[in-house]
C-alpha cells in the first residue's frame, strides 16, 4: 500500500508539471529563457538590456536507488532561473546536460552503474567554449558559467580564462562563477554540522545534503520511500528535508547574483 501511494503522488506530481507553462520550470520570470523565445524576441531583449547569459552545466549521472539521474540538470536549470530572475537581466541558455563523468572501458566511478552519460573532458571543454561564442555573436556583454557538479568546476575556469584572454580588446567577458558551487557544499556541509549532523551522514553524494538541496529544489526527483545508504551513496539520506536544504537553495542564488553583478561590474 505505501509503494503505491508513493507511486500515485509521483504521477500526480509528473502530471502537474506537465501542465505547467514552460517558464515555471525555468523560473527566469519575465526576463525568459532563451529557448523559450524567438529569435526576434531574444535579440529585442539584448537590445532592451537583458546582456548577460547564462549558461547552466548540469550533468546525467546515477544518485543512488533515491534520486532522479537528471538531479544536476533539473537543480541547475531551476536555479539558474532563480538567479536570472535576481538579477533582471539575464537569460538562461539550455542546460549542458552531458560532462564528464569517468571512464567507459573499464567503467569508473559514476560510470559503473546506469544511465550515467560521460563524454571527454577535451569535448566538454569545445561545447562550452563554442555556446560561449555563440551567445557572444547574438551580443551578450557577459557570459556566466553556472556548474552544480564539482569534477568540471576547473573546466569552467579554463575555458573562461581562455576565452577573456581572446577577447581582451572586446567588451565582452567569460565567468565561471565558483560561488554557486561553493554555497551548494561548503557553505552548507558546514551549516549542516554546526546543526549536529556528522560528515558520515552528509554527504557529499546523495546523502543528507544533496537529497535535502533536491527536495528543496523539486521534490518529484525523489524518491521518498528509498532513502537509505548504499551503492551509489556517500553519506545518509534518510533524514533529509526540503527543511533543511531550502536555505542553501536560497544562498546559491544569493551569492550567485552577487558574484555575477560583481564580475560584470568589473569590465
Amino acid at each position: 500500500m505505501r509503494g503505491m501511494r508513493s507511486l500515485l503522488l509521483r504521477a500526480c506530481a509528473c502530471l502537474a508539471l506537465l501542465a505547467m507553462p514552460a517558464i515555471g520550470l525555468c523560473q527566469a520570470g519575465a526576463t525568459g529563457c532563451l529557448e523559450e523565445l524567438t529569435s526576434t524576441e531574444l535579440a529585442e531583449r539584448i537590445r532592451a538590456g537583458a546582456t548577460i547569459a547564462i549558461i547552466p552545466i548540469g550533468g546525467t549521472e546515477q544518485n543512488g536507488p533515491h534520486m532522479a539521474l537528471g538531479k544536476h540538470n533539473v537543480r541547475a536549470r531551476v536555479l539558474a532561473g532563480r538567479i536570472a530572475r535576481a538579477l533582471g537581466n539575464a537569460i538562461v541558455a539550455p542546460v549542458i546536460a552531458y560532462v564528464p563523468e569517468g571512464s567507459l572501458d573499464p567503467p569508473s566511478g559514476h560510470m559503473r552503474y546506469p544511465g550515467t552519460i560521460t563524454v571527454p573532458a577535451d569535448a566538454y571543454r569545445k561545447v562550452l567554449d563554442a555556446a560561449a561564442r555563440s551567445l557572444k555573436l547574438a551580443g551578450f556583454r557577459d557570459i556566466v558559467f553556472l556548474g552544480d557538479s564539482g569534477d568540471y568546476q576547473k573546466d569552467n575556469q579554463a575555458v573562461a580564462q581562455a576565452l577573456n584572454r581572446q577577447w581582451a580588446a572586446s567588451s565582452v567577458r567569460a565567468h565561471a562563477i565558483g560561488e554557486y558551487y561553493r554555497a551548494a557544499t561548503v557553505e552548507f556541509f558546514g551549516a549542516l554540522k554546526r546543526q549536529g549532523h556528522p560528515d558520515a551522514e552528509i554527504g557529499p553524494h546523495a546523502g543528507l545534503a544533496d537529497t535535502s538541496l533536491m527536495l528543496a529544489v523539486d521534490p518529484t526527483l525523489v524518491r521518498i520511500d528509498r532513502l537509505a545508504p548504499g551503492p551509489g551513496v556517500t553519506g545518509d539520506p534518510r533524514r533529509a528535508t526540503a527543511a533543511l536544504g531550502a536555505p542553501a537553495a536560497d544562498a546559491i542564488v544569493s551569492q550567485s547574483v552577487a558574484a555575477i553583478r560583481a564580475a560584470a561590474a568589473n569590465h
